[in-house]
């Protein structure tokens, strides 16, 4: 009788701490959103006439999170540790938010207050970092802090400077540049806004607007299905800025209708991996990493829309190319779907979410017109769309304000590898500060690379790929970015060059083996190998490996020069990334054979080789857009013989 009195005790407490869960998640993510939303629009100082700093909302935005982390954490069963370290969160942020001020005045002073709570703060902030984001970025930044005390016993190049334990932690838990800084700010101040925007916009049926955009546009063409994906990708990506949540929202309809319409699994998860990869880099949202660009370059964040777009348009175009000249090799039709929707039906029944995407995209380029600053114009378009889909709906879906609400709400959960990953990266860069790493690693690349410029980008290249293993685009881009890109500056490169430079090779981490993010993600859905789908995407998305270094050296590739030049030079980069994926395929007018796909490799570097790299490469671009004309002419008239005989072509 006692046996059947304990079962029932102990789900009743189980289904308890569940209940105490759900219900703590949802008040912890709710105040979180609401006192961004509220800081944003100046509700404290505009109606309460309260005002207080920066900082102190940060921390207690830090506080919520964390304790978010440490009970939303799904990976594992609720312990009575996660309680006592979601109660220690919130107690110590807010603690450190009250006494703010005199904490940082008295900061330098290193007082024993100061010195526990930035030693608290640092270990709750490393290890909900670790049971969110794993092992990769806090690995990291745990390797940096133990370089720093060991590098004194090191040669005279790797040393750094001495700094005591105690002045370390206090700097880094309390001081600007440390946890609570610039890159926390742009996580939580500017991102969850935008994250906002994309919960609303795919709740009420924004991602299935773009997909029917893309089905009826690309559905009838060769390879119809893969064209849907490029397409669906890059407009939803383009608003969710995630490569992983772009492929899980639009990946699960469009790898089995490529693999139905005749690519093969391995290949339909690539495409859609390098797709949705590409919205990390495609404006105006693009990902987390360009708002923390802006902040690293001080200029607007419309600067880095427009530097980015004709990189984003290449990549694109390159993937498109691939899913073109691979359906003709394989004779593969338009997409086959059922009962497809007309481009009239679609715009008359979805035409309104375009309205906030477009007053979004106008308020981000020209916010001296409508004097909003990204994040309002953020939440001012977050407000258009749910006012116009309670009013229209969409396929006949029409959500109500509560449901809206709660989307807005989840975005807290949504956010929180972001907020997490700008507060470990604050410390990150708090260390390399203080010690001088950053400075130091700035010398011995400048060294390593002997003041060449081409040989610097290879070996930044290098190391930004392994940076990149196991670590989010995020983390990526501010472990390079300050690592990495102060080197290329000092040789000369822009600022938005070097920046975009490691950004992009930063995102490589997604679609190349042995992580890849997307790829294995893609690979789940279409249920093949994600090691092969991974090096598969790279073929696919090869253009990736090239672009960064074409934009460097091209600077008109980044909007910066004459509009004659941009466009000139945006032409001949956009034929040799054809060229290019032709003999990646094997297939351009006609089936390739090796000799074949190697002399269109060869011409296709001859084309898109960028002039500046060396006086008379502009002759090198000549001649190579002279011998892929006559490559082009003898496939033709391949083409035509092979046709005539009504047989195929001999590759040669």
């Amino acid at each position: 009788m006692s046996e059947e009195r304990i079962i029932p005790d102990a789900a009743e407490f189980a289904s308890a701490a569940s209940k105490a869960t759900v219900l703590w998640t949802n008040v912890l993510q709710s105040l979180l959103v609401a006192a961004v939303v509220l800081w944003v629009l100046d509700i404290p100082r505009r109606v309460f006439n309260v005002s207080f700093y920066t900082e102190q909302l940060l921390t207690i935005c830090l506080g919520l999170t964390l304790a978010l982390a440490y009970i939303a954490d799904t990976s594992r069963r609720r312990h009575w540790s996660d309680w006592v370290a979601m109660a220690l969160s919130l107690g110590l942020c807010g603690y450190i938010a009250a006494r703010y001020a005199s904490l940082t005045d008295e900061a330098a002073m290193i007082p024993l207050s100061g010195l526990i709570v930035s030693g608290l703060l640092i270990v709750l902030i490393m290890e909900a970092s670790r049971r969110i984001n794993g092992w990769g970025f806090v690995g990291m930044i745990a390797a940096m802090a133990v370089y720093v005390y060991i590098s004194p016993h090191l040669s005279e190049d790797f040393q750094t400077r001495y700094v005591s334990p105690e002045r370390m932690t206090v700097y880094l838990g309390l001081d600007i540049n440390g946890a609570i800084g610039s890159i926390l700010q742009v996580a939580v101040m500017v991102v969850i806004p935008f994250t906002i925007f994309g919960q609303v916009l795919a709740r009420t049926g924004g991602a299935d607007f773009f997909a029917d955009i893309s089905m009826t546009a690309m559905g009838h063409f060769r390879g119809g299905a893969a064209k849907i994906a490029v397409i669906g990708s890059a407009l939803f990506g383009m608003i969710s800025g995630s490569a992983v949540s772009n492929v899980l929202a639009v990946g699960i309809v469009t790898i089995p209708t490529m693999v139905r319409s005749g690519f093969t699994p391995y290949r339909a998860a690539a495409i859609e991996s390098v797709g949705s990869t590409g919205g990390q880099l495609m404006p105006p949202v693009m990902g987390a990493a360009a708002f923390i660009m802006a902040e690293f370059l001080q200029v607007p964040y419309g600067a880095v829309c427009i530097a980015a777009t004709i990189p984003a348009v290449l990549y694109y175009a390159c993937l498109f190319f691939h899913v073109d000249l691979e359906a003709a090799k394989h004779k593969i039709g338009a997409a086959k779907i059922a009962d497809a929707p007309r481009v009239s039906e679609v715009l008359k029944s979805g035409w309104h979410f375009l309205v906030p995407i477009a007053f979004l995209v106008f308020a981000l380029m020209y916010p001296d017109i409508t004097l909003l600053t990204p994040e309002k114009a953020a939440i001012v378009s977050t407000g258009i769309l749910m006012v116009l889909a309670m009013i229209f709906g969409y396929r006949g879906k029409r959500l109500g304000l509560i449901d809206l609400l709660k989307a807005i709400m989840e975005t807290g959960r949504v956010s929180l590898d972001i907020i997490l990953i700008g507060a470990a990266a604050g410390i990150m860069v708090g260390i390399m500060s203080i010690s001088g790493l950053a400075f130091s690693m700035t010398i011995q690349l400048l060294a390593l690379a002997g003041g060449n410029v081409f040989l610097l980008l290879l070996l930044i290249a290098v190391l930004a790929f392994v940076l990149g293993i196991g670590l989010p685009t995020v983390s990526v881009y501010i472990l390079t970015a300050t690592l990495l890109a102060p080197a290329l500056v000092k040789l000369g490169v822009t600022p938005m060059a070097a920046h975009m430079f490691v950004m992009y090779n930063g995102i490589l981490s997604m679609i190349t083996p042995p992580v890849a993010f997307a790829a294995y993600a893609a690979a789940n859905i279409a249920r093949t190998d994600g090691w092969t789908t991974g090096w598969i995407a790279c073929v696919v998305g090869w253009s990736t490996f090239i672009l960064p270094f074409l934009f460097v050296l091209t600077p008109s590739l980044l909007m910066d020069g004459a509009w004659i030049e941009i466009v000139l030079n945006f032409g001949r980069v956009l034929f040799g990334i054809w060229l290019g994926t032709t003999a990646a395929v094997g297939f351009a007018l006609a089936p390739l054979g090796r000799m074949g796909r190697l002399l269109y490799a060869l011409v296709s570097l001859a084309v898109v080789l960028p002039p500046e790299a060396f006086k008379g490469a502009i002759w090198i671009n000549a001649a190579g857009v002279a011998a892929a004309i006559l490559l082009l002419t003898l496939d033709w008239l391949r083409r035509k013989q092979g046709k005539s005989a009504e047989l195929p072509a001999t590759p040669y």
